[in-house]
């Protein structure tokens, strides 16, 4: 059963379904600006540092094969540039180019706009408590840092 008797809903499905419904907010706004939500994503964790593809890798979760797919993608569309890592002259590092950085930004914000308001019927306190339950989650599951938050951005 997926409610309570009082009509609350459970933790696991409360997660799921914000779950979805945070991806969804994210998949329109990367579609308005022309990216899949893959590419947004990418976008999102090169704000913070460039990645060797490894760590790229383990970050976003994605095979090899399909990180190598999707770098190549951003970087055909001036998104992204690989260059060679100093400490290894075997790898590469991904980084966002002057354009893709620009993108990112407008994405990130216009992203942490809407999924803002999902809380926006929120008094202050319950959304610091929520934040500060769902950040014991993030952190204590070792969840990487794939999304900036809007302060740390600028």
């Amino acid at each position: 059963m997926s409610k309570n008797d009082d009509g609350r809903i459970g933790t696991v499905a409360a997660l799921v379904r914000s779950t979805f419904l945070v991806n969804a907010v994210y998949a329109d706004s990367a579609r308005e600006y022309g990216l899949t939500q893959q590419q947004g994503q990418l976008l999102c964790v090169l704000m913070a540092q460039p990645y060797g593809m490894s760590e790229l890798g383990a970050t976003l979760g994605l095979a090899k094969s399909s990180l190598t797919g999707l770098v190549d993608r951003s970087e055909r569309n001036g998104l992204v540039r690989r260059d060679c890592d100093p400490g290894d002259s075997r790898a590469v590092r991904v980084s966002l180019t002057g354009r893709g950085a620009e993108l990112a930004e407008e994405f990130h914000t216009e992203t942490c706009r809407r999924i803002d308001e999902l809380t926006s019927g929120f008094a202050p306190a319950e959304r610091d408590t929520l934040a500060a339950l769902l950040g014991r989650v993030v952190t204590d599951n070792e969840v990487p840092a794939v999304f900036m938050e809007p302060d740390a951005a600028h």
